[in-house]
């Protein structure tokens, strides 16, 4: 896999998708900082906590994640991450997060980040890839993601919880990986 890439988002901006490095985390802090609030609430991890970005930093290189980042004229305005797992009976199901700066959402940066990891995981021999989504959240991205061939296989009613209270259901999609591009 070559990098950088260089990718051109609807608007003509020019973003670069990269590897994650090591030098990275005091601008992945920024990043994650500039991420509303109302955008963070449904992610795993409490990435406004620096423990939580040393941790992202402290993967770099080692085989269960792969992680790049988008960037405008130096600055993050995208991560996403691979995670797989070595052994068990879901080793050939990668796993995707992708967190992108709102005024850089409905760009199609998400889009080239998404394809990019795709054909991260089918290098690495992956299976399956799987995302999931907070429906009447994310609803942007389940179209984005159906768009490229992933497909719902569950939504968990009421999975997901905001601080206020409310109950959103959690889809759960699902991408059927092939050896190259021309098997589609």
């Amino acid at each position: 896999m070559r990098y950088p890439k260089e990718v051109v988002l609807k608007d003509k901006t020019e973003a670069i998708i990269r590897p994650l490095e090591k030098t990275d985390e005091p601008k992945l802090l920024e990043f994650y900082a500039a991420i509303p609030e109302k955008d963070r609430w449904y992610m795993r991890h409490d990435v406004m906590e620096p423990a939580v970005v040393r941790m992202m930093i402290k993967a770099v290189g080692r085989g269960n994640v792969f992680s790049t980042l988008a960037t405008v004229d130096d600055d993050i305005v995208a991560h996403a991450s691979l995670l797989m797992r070595g052994f068990g009976s879901t080793r050939h199901v990668g796993r995707l997060r992708i967190t992108v700066l709102p005024e850089y959402r409905h760009k199609r940066l998400g889009t080239w980040v998404l394809l990019d990891l795709i054909q991260v995981a089918m290098d690495r021999g992956l299976n399956d890839i799987r995302a999931d989504f907070v429906i009447g959240i994310e609803d942007a991205a389940i179209e984005a993601a159906h768009k490229l061939d992933f497909f719902k296989v569950a939504v968990i009613p009421g999975y997901a919880k905001s601080p206020r209270g409310t109950r959103y259901d959690l889809q759960i999609m699902v991408k059927r990986l092939h050896r190259t591009w021309s098997d589609f």
